[in-house]
């Protein structure tokens, strides 16, 4: 059930400021070895509602936070969203530098966003739980 996406979904997103401090330094190290996925994670970095640590909402996808969504293809993978260094795919901890984990950063619980893969084809993606780490 492969749906052609035609428009762009850029919901609001939240971030804490501990992670968006983080992940601006991340991104701005990467822009020599990563400048695409760099370049994506910046410009949804300046579009994040940045709060308080202690003010982001449960429903809020973090750095660390588990995440199961519902691809355009229909598929509901559970994963857990990490820095680079912390990332494997088999045991489902997805980088924040991938396509999929610059889309799912700030996204809350029944939110969708469109994200390009390496190819550049349009994807999409609704979130449908998030656990934060320590909950």
């Amino acid at each position: 059930m492969t749906t052609t996406i035609h428009n762009d979904l850029s919901p609001r997103i939240v971030l804490g400021a501990a992670d968006h401090r983080q992940l601006n330094i991340l991104a701005m190290a990467g822009l020599d070895r990563t400048p695409d996925q760099s370049d994506t994670l910046l410009r949804e970095l300046e579009r994040a509602r940045v709060v308080d640590d202690t003010k982001v909402p449960a429903d809020i996808i973090r750095m660390g936070s588990t995440v199961q969504y519902r691809t355009d293809s229909g598929q509901e993978p559970q994963v857990t969203l990490v820095y680079p260094v912390d990332a494997d795919i088999a045991t489902g901890r997805i980088s924040v530098l991938t396509p999929v984990g610059t889309a799912l950063i700030g996204l809350r619980v029944g939110q969708s966003i469109t994200w390009r893969d390496r190819a550049h084809k349009r994807h999409m993606l609704t979130v449908l739980s998030v656990a934060q780490p320590n909950a």
